[in-house]
């Protein structure tokens, strides 16, 4: 019989949609196209290491059922390694290895002293009681206790998990340790140590990076269409700050359905109904869709909130959108990247556009070393300032090497870490002949 963990692993069915072998192929054409030898990849290629551990859990029926999880730890000569937990049944090692990587380029992209680091439990959430989950929760830092820490790997919320999730696995932490650490996890619930803005930080930072790009292209946000895929924290954060912008949300689309209007969804109102427990699907003040839909709707901004490789040579096909605001991870495939790319279709890359979330979760683990708290806006600032600057540093190599923003960021990550890697003699300066300034 297949057991979870094969059943997650087969899954991904094509290499060319493998999230590792997508990022391992980004990295290659990026230390290519800075002039760098093949070194540098190789030091990037694989995570200092890979953690997986198994969880016995009793259920409430008296059965006693094993769970697997993941930590991938992938860089760590800035600072400790950072990432998010997620529980979701599809989570295999190459993805948390993929999703480590991505965090050491965000960071990077972003001037954070932080490497990347990632995690994950193969499960649906939504099948366990409330006791069964925090029982998995606090056995999964149980199990992660000796090699986690405010110094060395500072876990988040992701995928189904969430400031309630963060709270129950820092108290095991402390429990294990004897006191209190609340630098050893981010996005945890305010009254614990946690950041004002952390929970809006990922959709804020997206919609900044729109404001960039709409500006870029010399769009008017005030009259422009969006549609968004996935209406978790993300989707419905980037939502929230859209509609401040003025631009007009058409269509939003998650696993319960998609909702079309015309004239603009009523994003406040649709909040309010999502917060009394109600779903996309159930939602009967706008036209329902079918999810597929989504992606051919004529709309000038385009926001993959949701899994990996949504956007595929098909869909792609169908899109019409200027700007594709990547604010999930890895949602575009390599085939569907091309067609984009062949459309001219402006792309803000994952690791640029979704930065947001690491960076208030950088904050918050300053403020909980130093135990000093910023108020909100002073959080908002910083985020700007961070995902304006990234922005920028990522447009300015794309114009200088004349590529895709994708490949621009990638070379901007890279060459951060390359120069870090140099610093401490892990490559030779012979490994770093480039050809642009810096």
């Amino acid at each position: 019989m297949t057991n979870e963990n094969e059943q997650a692993e087969a899954d991904i069915t094509s290499q060319n949609d493998n999230p590792l072998h997508i990022v391992h192929e980004l990295m290659k054409d990026s230390v290519q196209s800075l002039g760098y030898s093949d070194n540098v990849f190789r030091v990037l290629e694989k995570p200092l290491r890979l953690i997986e551990v198994s969880m016995r859990i009793r259920m409430n029926d008296g059965s006693i059922k094993n769970f697997t999880g993941y930590r991938s730890q992938h860089l760590d000569i800035f600072g400790p390694t950072k990432g998010g937990i997620r529980f979701h049944p599809s989570v295999t090692r190459d993805e948390v290895k993929a999703l480590s990587i991505w965090m050491s380029l965000k960071s990077a992209i972003l001037g954070l002293p932080l490497g990347g680091g990632k995690g994950g439990i193969i499960v649906n959430p939504e099948e366990l009681t409330s006791e069964e989950l925090e029982d998995l929760s606090r056995a999964y830092i149980r199990k992660l206790t000796p090699v986690i820490g405010p110094q060395k790997d500072i876990p988040a919320p992701d995928v189904n998990t969430n400031p309630e999730v963060m709270g129950w696995m820092m108290d095991e932490y402390d429990q294990l340790r004897g006191y209190n650490i609340p630098g050893m996890l981010t996005g945890k619930p305010l009254i614990l140590g946690g950041s004002a803005g952390r929970l809006a930080a990922t959709g804020r930072g997206v919609v900044l990076t729109i404001r960039e790009a709409a500006d870029v292209l010399n769009m008017d946000l005030s009259t422009s269409t969006a549609a968004i895929q996935g209406f978790g924290n993300v989707g419905s954060m980037t939502a929230k700050y859209l509609a401040e912008l003025d631009v007009t949300v058409v269509a939003i689309s998650e696993a319960s359905g998609a909702i079309y209007q015309e004239d603009g969804i009523d994003i406040h109102e649709l909040l309010e109904f999502i917060e009394s427990g109600g779903v996309i699907g159930d939602y009967d003040k706008a036209e329902q869709l079918d999810p597929e839909e989504i992606f051919g709707l004529e709309v000038d901004i385009f926001i993959p909130a949701a899994l990996e490789n949504q956007i595929t040579e098909k869909t792609a096909g169908q899109m019409q959108a200027k700007i594709v605001a990547e604010a999930a991870n890895g949602p575009t495939t390599p085939a569907g990247d091309k067609v984009l790319e062949d459309k001219d279709v402006f792309v803000i890359p994952d690791i640029l556009c979704n930065a947001g979330g690491v960076t208030v979760s950088y904050f918050e683990w300053v403020q909980n070393e130093m135990n000093y708290y910023w108020s909100e806006e002073d959080i908002h600032n910083k985020l700007e300032e961070r995902m304006v600057d990234g922005f920028h540093n990522v447009l300015h190599m794309r114009n200088e090497k004349s590529t895709r923003m994708r490949q621009a960021a990638y070379m901007v990550g890279v060459a951060h870490i390359a120069e870090g890697l140099s610093a401490r003699g892990w490559v030779k300066p012979g490994d770093l002949h480039q050809d642009r300034s810096t």
